[in-house]
């Protein structure tokens, strides 16, 4: 049978379905990219944000369409269907199986249970056993984090050393969802880092919901740091990020190891939200103004050529004009390299979404283009300092017109960030780069990515 996937949200969700993938590739089945040539089509979904959740009632409907053609099973799970299970059986009669998060130990006995009837319907036969021949085993052990189908491509894959929450922040459902941050073991961590290495992974990119909670759980104390020092000791491994770093689990240890370490991205994805001392304690997040503003510096200080990321919420409940007016003047004044905004969305459950004084939706909006105006231009002008300067480039890509190579230096995590543009120069009989490390000169920029030509 022909299966096909569609993982929508966060990575750390693109890792479950990458590890679904392999299963089913274990057991013979097809793996198919166009759903019109699906017998099943299974959709890991997000629920974080009203965004979020839209896009995979969307999807949903959609895929349910092939259902009247070639397709017989619609399987739908992830975050949506954890929080919403009740709710979709009753409004999406068109899906054939709903799997909550807390059910993956039966993913595959559900799954095949859902394809045997499906057979014994349609041949009336009991000899099920010698058409569907699937052992019965739990979905995500850790050998079939070994076995996942990694779906990013030849040169980096993500590395999930965590899952759940335990920051509860009052406007984020995750920790509801996913429960609390629970740590996995370093050895198992490593090993699957050595067997992506084996596959010609170049980057590795180590996520969790807030990476620097990593170990506390399992060992007392924060591990990152430690746990980035091993992984750099693999030899094939060239590039190692990490992502979603909150303020307050920043240590000066970690910042020594990102500044003394070859390997390690100069990069921190440190998530803020907001600078207003009194959103944040709204927010029940763990540091205030003067905090960040000195996180930052120390940073910048030991790291001087540092790449800075953030994520900032506009339109909590209550926000004045005066506290947005104080985020305007932080973000003119950090100068953050890369920033994302969203509206605040309220949601189901959350302690926020019972707060006084909900903004309006059109003020939401204004205040998030006023803040992705601003930045604009800063990322521009961050830009222009790397004007004439030589980077080692990462290809990934090439544009459809041959013209260019397409790919990222190290100051840039990808989907997210902004990418290089290099000039193809290279004659027909010369070394295709694709897919390898080239220095490059930067020669012009534009509002988030670089043009570049190759150093010979």
């Amino acid at each position: 049978m022909n299966v096909g996937f569609i993982s929508l949200g966060c990575s750390k969700n693109l890792i479950d379905t990458e590890v679904m993938i392999g299963k089913f590739k274990n057991y013979k089945f097809t793996i198919v990219n166009d759903e019109s040539k699906a017998d099943i089509i299974v959709i890991n979904t997000c629920g974080f944000i009203d965004s979020a959740k839209e896009e995979a009632i969307n999807t949903i409907l959609e895929m349910a369409e092939y259902k009247e053609k070639k397709c017989k099973y619609l399987i739908v799970t992830g975050c949506l269907v954890q929080r919403y299970y009740d709710e979709l059986k009753k409004a999406l009669p068109e899906v054939d199986l709903f799997i909550k998060l807390d059910e993956y130990d039966d993913f595959w006995k559900k799954t095949e249970d859902l394809v045997k009837r499906g057979i014994v319907q349609k041949s009336k036969t009991k000899k099920i056993d010698k058409i569907m021949n699937i052992p019965q085993m739990p979905m995500f052990n850790e050998e079939e984090f070994l076995d996942r189908t990694i779906t990013t491509g030849k040169n980096y894959a993500y590395l999930k050393i965590g899952e759940g929450c335990s920051n509860k922040c009052t406007y984020c459902a995750i920790p509801y969802i996913r429960g609390p941050f629970i740590s996995r073991k370093e050895e198992e961590i490593l090993e699957e880092a050595k067997a992506l290495a084996k596959k010609g992974i170049k980057e590795l990119i180590i996520i969790a919901q807030d990476t620097t909670k990593y170990g506390i759980d399992l060992y007392g104390e924060s591990k990152l740091a430690e746990l980035l020092e091993k992984l750099s000791k693999i030899k094939e491994i060239k590039w190692i990020r990490f992502l979603y770093s909150y303020p307050e689990g920043i240590t000066d240890e970690l910042i020594d190891v990102v500044a003394k370490n070859k390997k390690i991205a100069k990069y921190f994805d440190i998530p803020i939200q907001h600078i207003s001392d009194e959103i944040l304690k709204k927010m029940n997040r763990k540091t205030n103004k003067k905090q960040i503003i000195g996180l930052l510096e120390k940073i910048r200080n030991k790291i001087p050529e540092v790449t800075l990321r953030t994520s900032l919420i506009v339109g909590f409940p209550g926000e004045t004009k005066e506290q947005f007016k104080e985020l305007e003047e932080f973000v003119n004044l950090a100068r953050f390299d890369k920033l994302g905004v969203f509206e605040y969305s309220k949601e189901d459950g959350t302690p926020a979404s019972k707060l006084p004084n909900q903004v309006h939706g059109n003020t939401k909006k204004s205040r998030y283009n006023k803040i992705m105006k601003i930045q604009q231009e800063i990322s521009r002008k961050n830009l222009e300092d790397k004007l004439n300067k030589e980077y080692e480039v990462l290809i990934e890509n090439i544009s459809f017109d041959g013209k260019y190579y397409i790919g990222r230096t190290i100051g840039n995590s990808p989907d997210i960030d902004g990418l290089v543009y290099i000039k193809n120069n290279i004659k027909e009989k010369e070394e295709n780069k694709l897919n390898k490390f080239a220095r490059c000169k930067i020669i012009k920029i534009n509002d988030y990515d670089l043009i570049a030509e190759l150093i010979k």
